[in-house]
């Protein structure tokens, strides 16, 4: 008898500390997502210097309904350009209050150079990236407010060092 109930204590002792220090699974993270002029995207996050310098170069497809928010800890006038990157791309600058600032068309450039530049003229802290020709058929405007779901705090993305915005 003795024995048996060591046993069982020493089994239950086992359960506890192995339930002590597991976690139960975590649910996948909600993916990120920008609403505006009643259409969504569902977006890659680019918070940290390398993933907005890096941006969507290389992408040789940008499926619809996807696309990539730059995402800044503070205002400032954003500059960006088409550096590798081989499909043609739209880009909309919001504001901290999430209201679009400026849009532009990017195009392709034949030597994926990257030597015209796209900026945003006034401070913004965001840029919403999608398929070349989207805002326009979504009929997205200077002034219209979006809305982030999923985006964390822009105050902890990272800083970029010369505070300027990024070219990709």
């Amino acid at each position: 008898m003795t024995r048996r109930i060591r046993r069982t204590g020493i089994n239950v002792a086992l359960v506890v500390f192995l339930a002590w220090g597991c976690s139960p699974p975590a649910s996948p993270p909600v993916p990120a997502q920008v609403r505006l002029a009643g259409r969504s995207w569902t977006v890659e996050l680019a918070l940290t210097r390398a993933k907005r310098q890096a941006g969507l170069s290389g992408r040789t497809a940008l499926p619809a309904g996807r696309g990539m928010l730059f995402v800044y800890p503070k205002p400032q006038k954003l500059s960006f350009c088409m550096r590798g990157c081989d499909v043609p791309i739209d880009i909309a600058f919001l504001d901290s209050a999430l209201r679009v600032v400026n849009l532009y068309e990017m195009q392709v450039e034949p030597d994926r150079a990257g030597r015209v530049i796209y900026r945003s003229h006034v401070p913004a802290r965001y840029a919403l990236e999608v398929a070349g020709g989207t805002l326009r058929r979504a009929g997205v405007r200077i002034g219209q407010q979006a809305e982030c779901l999923g985006v964390p705090d822009p105050a902890a993305a990272e800083p970029d060092e010369n505070a300027t915005g990024r070219l990709k």
